[in-house]
């Protein structure tokens, strides 16, 4: 059998082509043989000729017979490639007279391998291969030129592309030969470098051993030190336990105490009995006294000598080889975000990939647990799209990289917070109301509105509209229970830009509502036209602008219009509580509650924006494994 294999790529009683690659020992790459099979590849006449002279040196020793002699049988002294048989000069004149067709039959010398040494068109097996496709890097027939798969291709005569190839690989072959001595002294180096990498290693070896020695002494020292304060303990407690048995052993009957009071009793002299009685009274009395209140004199218990090697066992876990040479990665906060999962973007502070392999570690912050246990994944990338993560936590992140067995140590812990409810991801309804100079991108997560002329413009990625109000914009999520959370993006030179949420039953209504007032102390500043009456609202806005975010005046808001101006985050985020009736609006980089207040959610709620002047909204999108792909291609 052949010394590579031939696999097929098809099911058990599949109808599918049959689908055989094989390992091609030149190339090495892997070669459809389709349905044609080994028929379909090129003859390799070189590796041929060079078979055929190492046969011609063991033929030295025995000689081919001829096959067409009687016996004896003769030496053969020539081999005809069209008959496919050797001859001695007898047979060969006798079976190739002169002037017969046979005669111009092509003769070689004595040989086994009696196919024509002629390149045929795999394709077309009856043509020659005469050109030569530069594209391909193959030779053709002219039938492949004509209608085949090389019609349009640049092709050559394989005269030429031999002469071409062969002054080429001459050279390469000069220049190797040229260069004779570097390879020898590069083959020194090589064999020093082999020899001093087993030396080198053997030293490495040593220091491990040593150093794990090391740790083995302090472990037995340490075990020494704790086995010897247990077994103190444990004779301490003995004793005391030992001690107060022989004093409750003494009030047995016939033993001690009892039996001492009792040969007193036994005393009928007055005199004599209160003597030894006033004595034996106070004794008897500290014996009920230990009946009633009985406690032993040491516990049985070794709950203090328990010990935690927790963070022993994390330490010991992260015991591998630290090396200099591995640039400490380090999370970028900025590029990471938490929405529906986590996106976990790092970087190499020399912008260069240093290790081959990253290992990301995460954990959620519990203030109760002293020693979390961290969840380690191993990533390829430079970033990481972890799901189902607890809704309003904090989660820790770290990374290392990994070369080989040596690891970095570990980045800076970066801490993150995940939003107070499920993420959801919206884009915007085609309908808008109130439209202003407004352009929904066709991606239909971006809205932006353009200050200048009122302009009329209606096509397939934009809708726009003139009036002097806000242009509003619907979201396509309908929600009529649970708790929700949606985050988005205003660009900082946005003029004004309202964001909250609207009841569907007061759509028509929304802009008559929440249009800006026309009053010379109206202006959007001030944020009061957000302000909520004392009853529920079927709406909740705030105003946001001017690269800040303005607090509605409501009744539980800080009266200092200072105080109700906050600068605009670069992430926002709306949470929704249907149940409760309540929706907050919250910076969605650290998930911190900005505003928080009631509204109306007997109907089914919309996401709400309206947009004036020059400004723009994105709204954010899921955290999917694209979003990665697009943070590494960055």
């Amino acid at each position: 059998k052949s010394g590579f294999g031939v696999y097929t790529n098809r099911k058990h009683n599949s109808l599918a082509p049959r689908l055989t690659l094989f390992p091609c020992p030149g190339c090495h790459r892997d070669v459809d043989l389709g349905e044609r099979g080994i028929k379909g590849l090129f003859r390799n006449f070189t590796l041929e000729t060079i078979v055929e002279r190492y046969r011609r040196a063991a033929r030295s020793v025995t000689a081919i017979r001829c096959d067409f002699c009687k016996p004896p049988f003769q030496e053969s002294t020539k081999s005809c490639t069209a008959c496919c048989a050797s001859y001695c000069n007898k047979c060969f004149k006798i079976y190739h007279p002169w002037g017969s067709v046979k005669a111009q039959h092509e003769c070689v010398g004595p040989t086994t391998n009696l196919r024509p040494n002629i390149m045929m068109c795999p394709e077309h097996e009856m043509e020659r291969l005469n050109m030569y496709c530069e594209i391909c890097k193959r030779p053709v027939c002219h039938l492949c030129k004509l209608g085949g798969y090389h019609a349009n291709h640049r092709l050559t005569t394989v005269s030429t592309a031999y002469k071409t190839l062969k002054e080429k690989l001459s050279k390469d072959i000069k220049y190797l030969i040229s260069k004779e001595s570097q390879v020898k002294a590069h083959i020194t180096q090589l064999d020093l470098l082999y020899q001093e990498t087993e030396r080198n290693s053997e030293s490495a070896k040593e220091e491990a051993r040593q150093s794990f020695e090391k740790l083995y002494h302090i472990l037995e020292d340490k075990e020494f030190e704790a086995l010897r304060a247990i077994e103190a303990s444990k004779n301490l407690r003995l004793e005391k336990l030992q001690m107060q048995a022989e004093e409750y052993q003494g009030l047995l009957e016939n033993n001690g105490l009892v039996g001492y009071a009792q040969e007193v009793l036994k005393e009928n002299d007055p005199s004599c009995f209160v003597q030894a009685a006033e004595q034996l009274h106070g004794r008897i009395q500290k014996a009920t006294e230990l009946l009633t209140s009985f406690k032993p004199a040491a516990e049985a218990t070794f709950e203090d000598f328990v010990m935690d090697i927790s963070k022993q066992e994390e330490v010991l876990g992260d015991l591998t080889f630290h090396s200099n040479g591995i640039e400490i990665p380090e999370i970028n906060e900025e590029q990471s975000k938490m929405y529906n999962g986590a996106l976990i973007n790092w970087e190499c502070p020399g912008k260069r990939d240093s290790a081959d392999i990253y290992v990301l570690a995460y954990h959620k912050i519990n203030r109760e647990e002293e020693s979390p246990t961290w969840q380690e994944i191993k990533v390829r990338s430079k970033s990481k799209v972890i799901p189902d993560l607890d809704d309003d936590s904090s989660y820790a992140f770290r990374v290392r990289g990994y070369k080989g067995s040596i690891c970095s140590p570990w980045s800076r812990v970066v801490v993150l917070h995940t939003p107070p409810a499920p993420g959801i991801w919206l884009s915007y309804v085609r309908k808008v109301l109130s439209l202003c100079l407004l352009a929904l991108k066709t991606c239909r997560t971006t809205a932006e509105s353009k200050a200048g002329i009122p302009l009329l413009l209606v096509s397939e990625g934009m809708q726009v509209g003139c009036v002097t109000n806000l242009c509003y914009i619907i979201g396509d999520a309908g929600i009529s229970q649970g708790k929700h959370f949606w985050a988005f993006r205003v660009e900082a030179y946005s003029y004004l830009v309202k964001v909250g949420v609207v009841s569907g039953e007061k759509i028509p209504k929304f802009h008559d509502v929440t249009s800006p007032r026309c009053e010379q102390d109206s202006g959007h500043d001030s944020g009061s036209e957000d302000a909520f009456s004392d009853s529920l609202q079927p709406f909740a806005l705030v105003t946001l602008g001017m690269n800040k975010f303005f607090i509605p005046n409501a009744a539980d808001a800080p009266k200092d219009l200072a105080s109700r101006i906050l600068p605009l985050p670069s992430r926002l985020g709306v949470c929704l509580d249907c149940d409760k009736g309540e929706v907050g609006f919250y910076d969605a980089g650290c998930m911190k509650c900005l505003y928080e207040c009631k509204v109306d959610c007997s109907g089914t709620m919309y996401p709400a924006f309206a947009l004036m002047g020059g400004a723009a909204v994105h709204l954010e999108e899921a955290v999917t494994a694209k979003s990665m792909e697009y943070h590494d291609g960055m």
